[in-house]
């Protein structure tokens, strides 16, 4: 009931569509109520007078008839059309609004969630959810409308006799509502099963190269087929129960028909029923029949309908870690000082991964962060653009809390080029463009000679419109990481944050990368993460950074001097330990 209560809210914006949908359903029921009465009222007047008169009104009949119809068939076309394209709107706004939710995720969320399982709540959810919105109402009111009606005929044709009729009818109701908790139990786990084949499709499909590098296809088959029969096993019971719901119900469907049969010749056998009522009767059983079906197989569209929306809801219900201050600001004229203090972070509760970490980097300088993997360098990057809140302490910027200010203005004012580049399904020039979207192409083309990537792009069949494949696959490692540089030069931040940027390239392709980067940090307040430490030798200072917090830090030459653990990490590098 609290799942129906959250869903009434999606049809406000809909209403006048939806009350006009049910208008013309509770016409479609009158019309469809009014065809048995109208062939009693005739049996008993009309089709008893003189062959003459029956012949002059048959006419009259006929158009008044045709009418009826031509008004039931607007009445569909609309509860047909309208109807649905309301669930589709319906569906349209829902999505959205996940999307939107799932954006506002820090990430956290994404670090403890499957984007196969996202995507299935995207997708297959929201259909089943859109269905039910439409159907829903509109088969409970018409359903209503027709087992009212179609009783009342009925009493007024034999009381006893409905009676009758109306205990089977309570008997199945009570077995409907039997199965009805069992029958969302399996649609709910087979929502669950669905977004396992997704997780395992979109985790396969998004490490191909790998996959076939390490002939890992038959590995991929197993753990796809485990998911794939986990999703047959649980359709296997949904349709078990189904079967048993659907089965159940049209055994008390033909006890209708014989309750009907038995008592009907009882009753005539009694005088109290003519042969003529007991066909009329037979036409209004098919009348009623048929919306107690539809509520039944309604029953089926609920359970979907509410697995997936209660599904939906878990998304919306979760609240995101990060989110803006009520009264949050515009940070505004970064200069780029940048403050760390008694900063201390943690993923779990008891796992501190940053302890107490002091650091202060003056506007336009630069700070390389240098140690050990799982010493907590990305973490610390991460915390400045507020893609996690540290636990303990703050972190500022120009003297402003980085929490007192809006994630759009504080991120409008950072860039960052990764190891890991992720290029969009587009052309070259959409790519670069995603830095500043407002972009003009004179804008682009200067980012991208920033970038030292003209001359490549100029040698491209297509030019800035080529197409670069899914996540850039027609390109080269170095080639993506000029775009991502090229992305930086456009958007021109004042504070830039290079994650070990040229780690997973050729010495070749590092040199000219490295030229690219120097060229964009100049005048900038630069934060680098540095696997390769000879792309470190400028730096304003280094910081030597473990699971301890901070160990060293200095120049380049004052560490070497120092002898310390930075001195280690350098002559490893040149191989003479």
């Amino acid at each position: 009931m609290k799942l129906i209560k959250k869903f009434i809210p999606y049809y406000k914006p809909y209403i006048g569509v939806f009350l006009f949908d049910l208008v013309c359903a509770s016409i479609l029921s009158v019309i469809d109520l009014a065809f048995p009465q109208f062939l009693r009222i005739l049996r008993s007047s009309l089709f008893l007078e003189e062959p003459k008169v029956i012949l002059s009104r048959l006419g009259l009949l006929a158009i008044a008839l045709i009418l009826m119809y031509i008004v039931r068939s607007l009445c569909k076309y609309y509860v047909t059309y309208q109807g649905h394209m309301m669930g589709a709107k319906m569906e349209s706004g829902m999505r959205h609004d996940l999307f939107e939710r799932f954006e506002a995720f820090s990430f956290s969320y994404y670090d403890t969630h499957n984007t196969g399982e996202m995507m299935s709540k995207l997708v297959s959810d929201l259909f089943d959810i859109s269905e039910l919105a439409h159907h829903g109402p509109e088969n409970i009111f018409i359903s209503v409308v027709k087992i009212v009606g179609s009783f009342i005929l009925l009493m007024r044709i034999n009381v006893p006799m409905t009676l009758c009729l109306v205990a089977v009818v309570i008997c199945m109701a009570i077995f409907s509502v039997s199965q009805n908790r069992k029958m969302r139990a399996t649609f709910s786990d087979n929502r669950k099963k669905i977004a396992g084949i997704n997780s395992s499709l979109q985790d396969t499909l998004g490490g191909i190269r790998v996959v076939k590098s390490f002939t890992g296809e038959e590995i991929e088959e197993k753990k796809f087929d485990e998911s794939n029969i986990a999703f047959l096993d649980s359709k296997q019971a949904n349709y078990r129960q189904m079967a048993k719901f659907h089965s159940g119900n049209n055994l008390f469907e033909g006890l209708m028909f014989v309750t009907v049969l038995v008592a009907g010749g009882f009753f005539i056998a009694k005088g109290q029923l003519t042969g003529e009522d007991l066909a009329i009767y037979a036409l209004y059983i098919n009348i009623f029949i048929n919306p107690v079906n539809v509520l039944v197989e309604f029953t089926e569209q609920l359970q979907k309908g509410l697995a997936g929306f209660e599904r939906f809801r878990e998304v919306m219900d979760t609240m995101p870690e990060i989110v803006d201050k009520e009264n949050a600001g515009e940070l505004k004229n970064v200069k780029g000082v940048i403050d760390y203090k008694n900063v201390s972070f943690s993923y779990e509760e008891d796992e501190a991964v940053l302890k107490d970490i002091n650091l202060h980097v003056e506007a336009g300088k630069s700070v390389a962060i240098v140690g050990p993997s799982g010493g907590g360098k990305t973490t610390l990057c991460s915390l400045l653009p507020r893609f996690y809140d540290v636990t303990e302490g703050s972190v500022l910027i120009d003297g402003t809390d980085i929490r007192d200010v809006t994630q759009k203005s504080l991120r409008s004012y950072i860039g960052i080029v990764q190891q890991e580049v992720y290029l969009f399904n587009g052309t070259v020039k959409e790519n670069i463009a995603y830095g500043k979207q407002n972009a003009t192409m004179e804008e682009i083309v200067e980012a991208a000679r920033n970038a030292d990537l003209l001359d490549f792009i100029e040698s491209l069949p297509n030019g800035f419109d080529t197409e670069v494949g899914e996540r850039g696959a027609r390109l080269s490692g170095g080639q993506k990481q000029r775009i991502a540089i090229a992305r930086v030069f456009l958007k021109n931040p004042p504070i830039l944050i290079l994650d070990e940027a040229t780690s997973a390239l050729d010495n070749e392709s590092e040199r000219y990368i490295q030229e690219s980067l120097d060229k964009l940090s100049v005048g900038r307040t630069t934060i680098t993460i540095a696997h390769r430490l000879s792309t470190i030798l400028g730096a304003d200072e280094i910081i030597v950074l473990d699971e301890d917090g901070i160990k060293e830090r200095g120049t380049h030459k004052e560490l070497i001097k120092k002898g310390g653990l930075y001195e280690k990490y350098y002559r490893m590098q040149l191989g003479k330990v």
